[in-house]
């Protein structure tokens, strides 16, 4: 056994803590730690694990409902669709990890969320990823594209989960810390789910999956700081997954929960041994000893201290019913999976390390899981950004290039080229594929329902006001469901912001979380779930705030939804809500003048709700069957995409108002429907009963888009602008925007 290193205040720090939270931990044990004891310590209660800086502002989300089974705190959240059938979903970061290496860092990333999903006892039916790279002609850019979206594919196409849905996008702020999150969905029955709260004292702590080996150790405190000039250094603190070994663990873990064998369970993901016995632990009142020699490693003379942070993956952590040991070691035996008990439940609240007989660590574990350090950071209120009236800018001269230019543009350009690397087909329950506003799968062994999943947030939007871009979030995401027929049920959140000790940064962090709790709140969509991810900058350059939402719809009769691509010749096209206005903030008024400036579109979440809920009733009662919502780009570059995804013309009423304003504002609220020419008469009797604002937009049919005295452009010319960019940037054929960046 080596000899301890000294405990100086240089190796507290390496380790992530602070003076006075290392003052602390002395005041806890009452002595000098030893270094597992630290490592312990810097796991637990770093940022990335603790929420040490959010835990106050999460709080005030709201997480409750009717179909709420379980909200955060658990692995995942569950929310009951009915029919004794619910939903285990959430939304996690892999930033840090993905940047320092992308394939791993994304392939793990995605291994790790379906963990969390199939811990609690569901089967994986869907996966989402949603992804901010930097400027396209960043020299890093291209390299991490190809190796994000390669090891998210490796990793979700090998296990056999089909992708879904998801976002894409580039900003000079992501240059130095890209954004990798991973959204899982898993379906269970509601009297089967699994905690991972211990109960029972002296019941086997059973280690499960595959052996321990050096990757990842440090991971969760590497991705708790910000990055700097010796980034290269931390690529040993990225994890190795093997999608293979995880479908096997899949397969044993579920069929052990069916033996009744399991008491309580938990995933080992950050943080690794140490944070899936402490939690374990912690909840249950109980404490937890482990004996290390009985760990199964892949590498010789592991430490003590290497075996408790070590992050590999494709494990688990689970406390045994002692009755059923033989069935469920011969699961894990039958699947090639090790099955090892590693220690024993005690009364005594205590987290004692065992190894070679020696007890290198003896720590108050509910200290460690309940009480580690919170901190009300100060902020400072964003100042929000002035309004844009469209009166200030100069109208374009052509508004067809204006819309090509949009259509190609690196945000808005078609990402087929990242989701056919994707297999979104797979289980062979996926109803609509990536390219719409969201993701739906059917619910296998059900008759009618079908579940809807989506991905949204706006950066700029929360740059400019962190308020109204959270909020804005939430109600995309609402939209985005709704457009596709679903009831929006419940939503997760990943909120990635830059350093919580910089007032500025920590006050976008709180408004955007009052944005969020506010929409949430008002549309009905409780936060079950989800991540905070700081300190996402580097050498003090933060990124845009990014709090990602990812929603859950149900749709309870799948014979009734809308697409996009579904209009027919003769269809009428409408706008649900009002005529654009709004270009502060806008792709507009990135891309075409180059300008990211301005408030973003206000949100009127009353508006929201009600415009919402009438096209979604349409949808129901079968009069509505294309629809797409409207955000990036406005009406014209929604309407494009459906007349793209359609391979079909229309012909449009220009309507009133400044060109640019009209075709290319992001106001909120608004949809576009088309439907037979026969259900006009009781959509717009409908519409007007329900107090929803709308406009006749024409009519489609031939191939061209047509919108009458702005622009005429052929589907085709479209198609090859928007089709275009991603492949030939990846290529390396193309030289990028500067209004891209």
């Amino acid at each position: 056994m080596p000899t301890e290193p000294q405990i100086t205040p240089e190796l507290v720090a390496a380790h992530g803590l602070t003076p006075d939270e290392y003052e602390r931990v002395l005041a806890l044990i009452g002595r000098e730690p030893t270094l597992t004891e630290l490592g312990i310590f810097s796991a637990m209660w770093n940022e990335h694990c603790s929420y040490k800086s959010s835990k106050r502002w999460l709080r005030t989300l709201p997480t409750k409902g009717e179909r709420v089974i379980q909200g955060p705190g658990e692995n995942a959240g569950v929310v009951d669709i009915g029919d004794g059938l619910c939903v285990v979903f959430k939304m996690e970061s892999h930033n840090h990890p993905s940047y320092i290496e992308p394939y791993q860092g994304a392939a793990t990333g995605v291994g790790g969320i379906l963990r969390d999903v199939f811990t609690m006892g569901a089967r994986p039916i869907a996966a989402m990823n949603a992804l901010r790279f930097g400027a396209p002609d960043h020299p890093k850019t291209r390299h991490l594209v190809a190796g994000v979206v390669a090891g998210v594919g490796g990793y979700g196409n090998s296990f056999g989960v089909p992708t879904v849905g998801g976002e894409v996008n580039f900003h000079r702020r992501y240059n130095g810390n890209c954004l990798v999150n991973a959204f899982a969905a898993g379906l269970a029955r509601t009297d089967a789910i699994f905690y991972s709260e211990a109960k029972g004292v002296g019941l086997p702590v059973v280690y499960l999956g595959a052996k321990t080996g050096r990757d990842g150790v440090g991971g969760a405190t590497m991705a708790s700081a910000e990055f700097d000039e010796s980034i290269e250094e931390k690529r040993p603190t990225v994890q190795v997954g093997d999608p293979f070994t995880e479908k096997c663990l899949l397969e044993a873990c579920l069929e052990l929960m069916a033996t009744g064998a399991v008491i309580a369970i938990q995933d080992m993901g950050a943080a690794g041994l140490t944070c899936s016995a402490v939690e374990m632990g912690a909840k249950g009142d109980l404490g937890i000893e482990l004996d290390l020699n009985a760990v199964p490693v892949r590498e010789a003379e592991m430490t003590p201290y290497e075996m408790m942070l070590s992050e590999s993956q494709e494990r688990m952590l689970m406390v045994l019913n002692p009755e059923k040991r033989d069935e469920a070691e011969a699961i894990f035996v039958k699947w090639g999976l090790d099955f090892a008990i590693v220690g024993r439940t005690t009364d005594d609240k205590r987290f004692r390390i065992l190894f070679e007989g020696r007890e290198v660590a003896n720590l108050p574990i509910k200290e460690l899981g309940d009480e580690a350090p919170e901190y009300d950071r100060p902020w400072i209120e964003p100042k929000p950004a002035r309004t844009i009236h469209a009166g200030e800018l100069a109208e374009p001269r052509d508004c067809g290039a204006a819309l090509l230019s949009l259509l190609g543009s690196p945000d808005l350009c078609s990402r087929r080229w990242v989701f056919e690397q994707y297999d979104t087909m797979i289980q062979g329950n996926s109803l609509q594929r990536p390219g719409g506003d969201a993701g739906v799968v059917r619910v296998d062994g059900h008759a009618t329902k079908a579940l809807a999943f989506s991905s949204d947030v706006t950066p700029r939007y929360c740059e400019a006001d962190p308020f109204q871009g959270g909020a804005q979030a939430v109600a995309e995401c609402w939209r985005n469901l709704t457009a596709v027929g679903a009831e929006p049920l419940a939503a997760t959140d990943n909120l990635n912001f830059g350093n919580p000790e910089k007032p500025e940064l920590m006050g976008q962090f709180v408004k955007a979380v009052e944005g969020i709790g506010a929409a949430c709140t008002a549309l009905g969509f409780p936060i079950v779930s989800g991540n905070v991810s700081l300190y996402n900058e580097t050498h003090g350059q933060a990124i845009l705030p990014t709090p990602t939402i990812g929603g859950l719809g149900l749709i309870e009769d799948r014979r009734y939804t809308a697409r996009v691509d579904s209009l027919k010749t003769g269809d009428v096209l409408y706008l649900v809500g009002r005529d654009g206005s709004h270009l502060g903030a806008s792709a507009y008024l990135a891309v075409i003048d180059d300008r990211e400036e301005g408030a973003p579109p206000p949100v009127d979440l009353a508006a929201e709700k009600r415009h919402g809920d009438f096209v979604r009733g349409c949808i129901r009662a079968g009069q509505v069957r294309t629809c797409h919502d409207l955000s990036d780009g406005g009406l014209a570059v929604a309407l494009a995409e459906i007349c793209m995804a359609s391979r079909l013309g229309a012909t449009i009423e220009a309507g009133d108002g400044p060109a640019h304003a009209v075709l290319f504002g992001e106001d909120q609220a608004r949809y576009v429907v088309a439907l037979s020419a026969a259900e006009t008469d009781r959509f717009e009797a409908a519409a007007k009963d329900a107090g929803v604002p709308f406009r006749r937009l024409g009519t489609a049919g031939g191939d061209r888009l047509t919108i009458t005295g702005r622009l005429d452009l052929t589907v085709r010319a479209m198609t090859v602008a928007h089709e275009s960019w991603l492949p030939s940037y990846m290529s390396g054929t193309v030289v990028e925007p500067s209004a891209a960046a």
